[in-house]
């Protein structure tokens, strides 16, 4: 037996038998195509009717590419918008988070929860021990080493909340600064072809 003249498709019936190269053409089964002996006409389709099919089909995938292409290009516009703008992904989580914390605290079980709590506060406040407490609490606070204590953490309080801001107007500067860099461009760009592919 020939190899050139043996079938090699795995799906075929006739796997590695003989193929009359006459008649090769005709029995070549194409990818999708409707009306051959591997995919035979559906009942009550004409060839006329499935070869209109096929060309609608191919025209409908070929505007789902075009699409695909828009929106690509639109979705690169709208990040150089965003970038020129100033406003960076670290800006949009804040704002989704804001948001998702917002919609947290007007949710039913947030606000019942809340009730909830504030009820059980009343409860432990009316206690006579909570009341004891209360009052010892009261003498601390108006102590002398409790005030200087208050002083010293508040002090240091402000000292790291400063050097916190300092660190992530760094850090923001500094991702602006490398997403604004010829190789973050270049990396933009390159994978942005990927993507259109």
């Amino acid at each position: 037996m020939d190899p050139a003249s043996q079938d090699i498709n795995l799906n075929s019936p006739n796997k590695g038998l003989s193929v009359d190269h006459a008649d090769s053409q005709s029995d070549m089964v194409v990818e999708g195509a409707v009306g051959n002996s591997v995919n035979p006409l559906p009942p009550g389709l004409t060839e006329e009717e499935a070869e209109e099919l096929r060309t609608e089909l191919t025209k409908v995938e070929e505007e789902i590419n075009t699409l695909r292409q828009v929106l690509s290009a639109k979705e690169r516009h709208a990040t150089e918008l965003k970038r020129k703008l100033g406003l960076s992904p670290l800006n949009e989580l804040k704002q989704n988070l804001s948001k998702s914390w917002q919609d947290v605290q007007t949710s039913n079980a947030f606000v019942r929860t809340s009730e909830k709590l504030g009820e059980w506060n009343e409860r432990v406040t009316s206690l006579d021990l909570y009341l004891s407490a209360s009052a010892t609490l009261d003498d601390i606070t108006h102590s002398e080493a409790y005030k200087k204590t208050q002083e010293t953490l508040s002090q240091a309080g402000q000292k790291t909340s400063a050097a916190l801001s300092t660190v992530g107007t760094a850090i923001s500067r500094r991702l602006g600064d490398m997403r604004n860099s010829a190789t973050f461009k270049s990396f933009e760009d390159k994978m942005g072809n990927l993507k259109e592919q």
